[in-house]
């Protein structure tokens, strides 16, 4: 465990509704959640719900779904009352918040920036005031004509600052008539340099950046402020996030810098990529945490495989602890503790989907039977232990059990045993059927059955009689033994199945 600091440490997860919960947001809330535990810190939600039109109350429902799936609960934010349905102010909450969803883990619901209006326009104001930042009226044809002049001229696009030296009484026409504006900082003309604590020091030329735009208007901030607000009021020390906000940082260096505001520390996680090397995306593979919990993977899977997604443990720390310096099964408790941003690696951290599998079947096989069965929501265990070790999926298992469960049709060529005569599977089978039916029900198992049943194979010919009776019980060609389905299924179901397949040779 890694001593907690002077300073508290205290990061955040910002996922925007604006789409369902990607992989990619799910292991940087991983990550984030890890090193908080890890230092004793704090792990805020805070939803960046200012894009109105896109923004959908679902895909907040999916962030919070997800995050409890991964039990991944978040420290701070308005206290949810359950039984007045209300909310009052939570540990360190600017304000109160109304409550919008139930689905929270804990006790807090998330702090939502379309509730911190009023925080963000006080601080747009400051910089007005200041003459730090300005309304500019400039078209998007204009903004667009800008752009592509230069373009051509081979230089990097950024605006060119015509309405930082609009008059005053200029503004205040344009303000009146309700003209078309945005907020602009005055970047300054320097170079911003930052220490990434998993990429060393990054250097940008702000000059190239131009002025930026930071609200619609003083009631509507853009990403870029916002954020920057939002982790000064909520005292965040460590900004953990994805490698794509890289460009973004000096920009929200330049906006605390212009407020005189502290910088946090940042560390920006490498891309998740697909296995052609190209950023995850819808096009290529499942993207939504939603789509691998319906696919049937474990949190806990989910939660180990996350982690690996450009993070290694430490083989020497490994070896330490006695455990295989190549370990690659830990739980949230042993990741919490092993854990360390100093080996996150730079490089993009493929998706194996080979892996996720593995690992989802590892967590299977560390289930109970019974345990399973809930999960699976199915009474008999035994078919379970029959198909387990096969699955790699909770969705797997009606492909490998289905029809163990409930008996399917089938041609009666299928309980024919190679070249054997039909005449011979059907005495076989009829056989079959006297000793099942003659067998107790208390004697039904794979160990009693195997001395009467494999007696009568090894008078006719294993493959003449347990093939046929594999295929009446299952219904399929491949599937477990014909004794251990016949237990599973139990003496009632078995000698229905076999009587149907002497049926249909019959027929």
């Amino acid at each position: 465990m890694v001593s907690k600091s002077k300073k508290e440490i205290r990061v955040r997860i910002a996922p925007s509704p604006t789409g369902y919960f990607h992989i990619g947001t799910a292991r940087t809330a991983l990550f984030n959640y890890l090193f908080a535990r890890q230092n004793g810190g704090v792990f805020i939600l805070r939803i960046e719900d200012t894009d109105l039109e896109r923004s959908d109350k679902k895909f907040e429902e999916d962030i919070f779904d997800g995050l409890k799936w991964l039990g991944l609960e978040w420290d701070e934010g308005p206290v949810i009352d359950t039984q007045s349905q209300k909310s009052r102010q939570g540990r360190g909450s600017p304000e109160a918040a109304k409550v919008k969803s139930q689905n929270y883990i804990g006790k807090y619901g998330p702090y939502r920036q379309t509730e911190r209006l009023d925080i963000y326009e006080k601080y747009i104001n400051q910089l007005l005031d200041k003459n730090l930042a300005y309304y500019c009226f400039c078209s998007k044809e204009d903004l667009e004509a800008e752009r592509q002049a230069m373009m051509t001229q081979g230089l990097a696009p950024k605006y060119s600052g015509r309405c930082r030296t609009l008059k005053p009484e200029e503004i205040q026409e344009k303000l009146h008539s309700n003209t078309s504006r945005i907020i602009r900082l005055k970047m300054p003309e320097s170079k911003i340099t930052f220490k990434d604590l998993i990429r060393g020091s990054i250097s940008f030329d702000t000059g190239l950046i131009g002025d930026i735009a930071i609200a619609k208007d003083t009631r509507t901030p853009l990403y870029n402020f916002a954020v920057v607000i939002d982790d000064y009021e909520m005292k965040i020390s460590h900004v953990i996030r994805g490698e794509d906000h890289v460009a973004n940082t000096p920009k929200q260096i330049a906006i605390q810098k212009a407020l005189d505001l502290p910088q946090p520390h940042y560390a920006h996680l490498p891309l998740i990529l697909d296995s052609d090397r190209h950023k995850m995306s819808k096009r290529f593979s499942a993207a939504s945490l939603k789509e691998y919990r319906e696919e049937g993977y474990l949190p806990q899977a989910m939660i180990n495989f996350m982690a690996l997604l450009g993070w290694h443990s430490s083989p020497e720390q490994m070896q330490e602890l006695g455990f295989s310096p190549d370990r690659e099964i830990f739980n949230l408790d042993e990741l919490v503790r092993f854990f360390n941003l100093k080996r996150v690696q730079k490089a993009g951290a493929i998706f194996n989907i080979d892996k996720l599998n593995w690992l989802n079947a590892q967590y299977l096989k560390f289930l109970k039977d019974k345990d399973l069965a809930e999960l699976l929501k199915v009474k008999n265990v035994k078919i379970i232990a029959l198909v387990r070790d096969r699955m790699k999926k909770i969705s797997d298992f009606q492909e490998l059990a289905g029809s163990l469960l409930n008996p399917v049709d089938y041609s009666f060529e299928l309980l024919i045993w190679k070249d054997s005569p039909k005449e011979v599977i059907l005495d076989n089978l009829k056989e079959s059927l006297r000793i099942f039916s003659a067998t107790l029900a208390v004697d039904f198992n794979q160990e009693s059955l195997n001395k009467t049943i494999g007696l009568l194979a090894e008078q006719r010919g294993k493959g003449e009689v347990f093939w046929p009776i594999r295929a009446a019980l299952s219904g399929k060609k491949n599937s477990p033994g014909p004794l251990e389905i016949a237990e599973a299924i139990g003496k009632k179901e078995t000698i229905k199945r076999i009587e149907t397949a002497i049926k249909k040779l019959s027929n």
